[in-house]
């Protein structure tokens, strides 16, 4: 995978005298990344990771981003000389504040990693999980960087209609699942994942479940998960999303017996800060207010990625960081600063 695209290791690269930072390491940060250290200015990736590549590396499986190539493109910014934090969470390792005085920009690309919770009775229980959490110990295991790894038995339970769902599926039965379960509240023709990835886990074996949601989940032993009680939906009139709106059936409550559950019902944008912190305003979403220019209200400070859109595919963050690069290019070039709706 290319984040350098405009040099290559062992260019010689005239160096502008400027620093800039980046906050994740992720798609977006690694193209922003790519695009800056080409035209000379010094970078540093602060990552909360102890490998780059956030999603791409931990978050995705093999099937669908190959790591080699990955890690072959981070090598290539390593030649060419960005240089890695890693294990540096900034707001818990480095103050924000003490990186902005630092460097003369700063990027941040800390995407979505907080994943929404159901809010039912029960979901607090031993075996009610993150699936994104569990796909990315997963991961670290898988490459070693985690002792425990994360196994199952029996019947696991995946909620939701995404990719992390799906891909949750294919993993729970790596680390062990002798059966899967998928529940979706609406139905796979207006899942975001698509129609096809359901048909796909249907060949795979799991037993996938439409217009299906729980309401709560049952205790067995101690404070470990036993069961699932489900109701039945049926589709109404369009919400916010522009898709037909779920709505509960009166009577068709069911209890289905599960060893685990993963919930996948879509994530949130983490920015290592409060709202108003460091001058940085957030939106009712919890994204980071930017301008057309990928410009904060802070000035010097930047964001691009899934952090300012919420969750979107590899490609538009990608395509985000490289504007972003581009807006800071701008900056550092004339200092001017203001806000472009």
């Amino acid at each position: 995978m290319k984040f350098a695209r405009k040099c290559k290791p062992g260019e010689d690269i005239k160096k502008t005298g400027k620093k800039v930072a980046i906050i994740g390491a992720g798609p977006a940060g690694l193209a922003a990344a790519g695009e800056l250290i080409c035209v000379g200015h010094e970078v540093h990736v602060y990552d909360m990771l102890p490998e780059p590549g956030g999603l791409l590396v931990f978050g995705i499986p093999e099937f669908r981003i190959p790591k080699k190539g990955v890690r072959q493109g981070i090598n290539e910014l390593k030649e060419i000389g960005v240089v890695f934090h890693q294990n540096t969470k900034v707001g818990r390792d480095i103050d924000l504040e003490d990186i902005i005085k630092e460097f003369d920009a700063v990027l941040i690309a800390t995407g979505t990693w907080k994943s929404r919770k159901l809010n039912v009775p029960g979901e607090k229980l031993d075996g009610v999980m993150s699936a994104l959490e569990f796909i990315v110990d997963f991961h670290l295991h898988k490459y070693g960087y985690l002792d425990h790894e994360p196994r199952f038995q029996g019947t696991v339970l995946v909620v939701g209609g995404g990719l992390t769902a799906v891909d949750a599926c294919y993993i729970a039965k790596e680390a062990g699942a002798e059966k899967i379960l998928l529940y979706y509240r609406r139905t796979r023709d207006v899942a975001p994942a698509g129609a096809k990835e359901f048909e796909k886990l249907e060949n795979f074996g799991v037993e996938v479940n439409e217009l299906t949601q729980p309401i709560e989940f049952i205790a067995g032993e101690g404070k470990k998960v036993a069961a699932v009680k489900a109701i039945r939906m049926k589709l109404g009139e369009p919400d916010s999303s522009g898709r037909p709106r779920p709505v509960p059936i009166e009577g068709s409550e069911f209890v289905r017996e599960i060893t685990a559950a993963l919930i996948a019902a879509g994530e949130i944008a983490t920015p290592p800060f409060e709202n108003g912190k460091y001058g940085i305003e957030l939106t009712k979403w919890n994204t980071i207010k930017t301008d057309k220019k990928y410009r904060t209200t802070r000035k010097g400070v930047f964001a691009a990625g899934d952090v300012i859109t919420g969750p979107s595919l590899i490609g538009p963050a990608m395509a985000g960081g490289r504007r972003a690069a581009s807006a800071i290019i701008e900056y550092l070039e004339t200092g001017e600063w203001g806000w472009e709706e």
